[in-house]
């Protein structure tokens, strides 16, 4: 009985301990070379971090302008293996169709039907790898663009804020 009692202790203490540490955050990264910068310039990820320290990608917004896109976390197999030799990144997102999302998509990968982002480790104050990679309508999955990035900082948002709705104060004065 005192089993029971410790084990449904433990378990409601590591589901209030997973929603305290739990917790949302954005990150800006500065695009570090031409072909980032003409596709992207620079991008705002909102990222959750779990209770183990593990970072799931939400949302991207644009730096420069007031275009997002929002994320699904998964995908096919086909998607690694089409990223080139030698890329270690991993986590698999797919670009949700809709909005800005769709244009973003296209940009990064002109013709395909499907667009996963294949990005490496997002952590505060280090630079930032995503790999594009495109499904075609003959099934075939293709390596589209490499976009690297530097971090620049991260947001100081209030509750229910965001870089959609505050850009100016996000970058700081002028």
């Amino acid at each position: 009985m005192r089993r029971h009692i410790l084990i449904s202790a433990l378990l409601v203490a590591s589901a209030t301990a997973g929603t305290a540490v739990a917790d949302t955050r954005f990150l800006a990264f500065d695009a570090r070379d031409r072909t980032t910068q003409a596709l992207t310039r620079g991008v705002t990820l909102e990222v959750e971090r779990g209770l183990f320290g593990a970072v799931s990608v939400r949302n991207l917004f644009s730096s420069t302008s007031r275009g997002s896109a929002r994320f699904t976390r998964g995908g096919p197999d086909g998607v690694r293996r089409a990223l080139p030799a030698g890329a270690s990144e991993s986590g698999v997102y797919a670009i949700v169709m809709e909005g800005d999302g769709r244009g973003l998509a296209r940009a990064l990968c002109p013709g395909a039907d499907e667009t996963w982002l294949v990005i490496g480790r997002v952590k505060a104050g280090r630079p930032m790898t995503m790999q594009a990679v495109g499904r075609w309508s003959d099934g075939q999955y293709r390596h589209c663009v490499q976009l690297n990035y530097d971090y620049r900082g991260e947001w100081a948002t209030q509750t229910g804020a965001g870089p959609a709705r505050d850009a100016p104060a996000a970058y700081g004065p002028g």
